[in-house]
């Protein structure tokens, strides 16, 4: 565990950066190729740990995947090749689950067409994330778990699932949706997935909905039709189908991104990528949206796209419930600001790698900042920082966020920078060239 000072700037930026390719895409669609018909290729997989912990557990389960080469971003291009796959029968097969949600919440349902045990733990902070409303789901769509509501836990595979109708409380994460909806065109009845909150009287959207879309077109390019409702937007259909194999390739991680774009509005300069998406699977209008309001001037020169800041940030109120990745870069950002923030929609946050609202205002609190957390928000006055550790619970965005705050505040020291290595791989590098250019 490396604690890293965060370098300061004097000047402004002016800087180009690559995409590492989506981490929340390439995740899905190694689920989606190892549940197709024939083998698939990606081109433009992040190579980081939560692709790595999905991709060695789906050879666990017995998928073959081939690393193809390498692309100059550091990204993976690999060829995957469905098989009957069997799981562990003497004794169960073990999957890590590291801290990544993706893994931990999509890969228990594929391990159930699998025949044999497979036995799910990971990282003791990933004990404590949310896990017993979507091992409840697939004990009603015909999946035998045994559990005690969170990690660790036992799938017993017997190579198909039945499916049906489930009815959960999803408004702790949508990756609940998504993992039940990934595995539902290989039911035996497919799926109908209904979100129901646990207390109607307060009445809770599924949050990031725009990660329930990004499920939905992936599985529209592997020709599954998914049909849901329209106006509420809180129940799923998919019947039983096959998933075709593709040749895709995977956009760039546009949260991954942000922290670069954080850094040109509080040093000032421009930061540009030449491989922004022109449309994208991921939220890229909320987050151009949200980066405007707190005073970007954003444009888009043919494929290039461009980041200009001053940097003075204003603070927003606003609405995150569809972008909570980047919460904690826009919290660094209002952090920052010349006048106060709201931040809200947000509450889901909890549950992710560390409880993310509680770590926030903590650790801005921490280095003198002024944050009053409330129960699904955040509100945050000017104050002035002063250095310090901005200790990183092992989340990635953590970790992030601090070195955003370090371009302005000297004295910055940020616990297990390596955190980092979850989504965004190299980002000490990443960051110093940022600031070199």
């Amino acid at each position: 565990m490396t604690d890293w000072e965060a370098p300061t700037t004097n000047g402004a930026i002016n800087a180009a950066i690559t995409l590492p390719g989506s981490k929340s895409l390439s995740n899905r669609e190694l689920i989606l190729c190892s549940l197709a018909d024939s083998p698939s290729t990606l081109r433009g997989v992040l190579d980081a740990r939560d692709t790595a912990l999905m991709i060695d557990g789906l050879r666990t389960l017995g998928v073959q995947i081939d690393e193809l080469e390498s692309d100059p971003a550091g990204n993976l291009d690999l060829r995957i090749t469905p098989h009957f796959m069997r799981a562990g029968v003497e004794s169960p097969t073990v999957i890590n689950v590291g801290l990544a949600g993706t893994v931990m919440r999509f890969l228990p349902a594929v391990s159930a067409f699998a025949h044999g045990d497979s036995y799910f733990d990971g990282d003791a902070a990933a004990r404590k994330r949310p896990m017993a409303t979507l091992l409840e789901a697939l004990k009603d769509l015909g999946v035998e778990i045994e559990d005690r509501g969170r990690l660790p836990f036992l799938i017993r595979g017997n190579g198909h699932v039945r499916g049906g109708e489930v009815v959960l409380d999803a408004s702790k994460s949508s990756q609940f949706v998504s993992a039940l909806l990934l595995c539902a065109p290989r039911c035996d009845a497919g799926a109908t997935i209904r979100h129901v909150p646990a207390d109607l009287g307060n009445v809770s959207a599924v949050p990031s909905l725009p990660h329930v879309d990004m499920t939905i077109n992936s599985l529209a390019q592997h020709g599954v039709t998914v049909r849901q409702s329209t106006l509420t937007r809180d129940s799923w259909h998919v019947d039983p189908q096959n998933i075709n194999a593709v040749d895709l390739a995977i956009e760039g991680d546009l949260s991954n991104a942000t922290p670069f774009f954080a850094a040109a509005m509080v040093a000032g300069g421009s930061v540009s990528c030449s491989d922004w998406p022109a449309s994208s699977l991921q939220p890229i209008l909320r987050i151009i949206e949200v980066f405007e309001q707190l005073g970007a001037r954003i444009t888009r020169d043919g494929d290039t796209f461009r980041l200009v800041g001053t940097g003075e940030i204003n603070g927003i109120d606003a609405d995150l419930a569809d972008i909570g990745e980047i919460v904690p870069t826009i919290a660094a950002l209002c952090a920052l600001a010349t006048t106060p923030s709201h931040l809200r929609g947000i509450g889901h946050l909890r549950g992710h790698e560390t409880d993310r609202l509680s770590a926030l205002a903590t650790e801005i609190n921490a280095l003198g900042g002024e944050v009053v957390e409330g129960e699904s928000a955040l509100r945050i006055f000017p104050a002035t920082l002063h250095g310090g550790i901005f200790h990183t619970y092992e989340d990635h965005r953590m970790a992030t966020a601090g070195a955003i705050l370090g371009l302005r505040v000297p004295g910055i020291t940020v616990e297990n920078i390596e955190t980092t290595g979850k989504t965004l791989p190299d980002f000490v590098r990443r960051w110093e060239e940022l600031l070199n250019t």
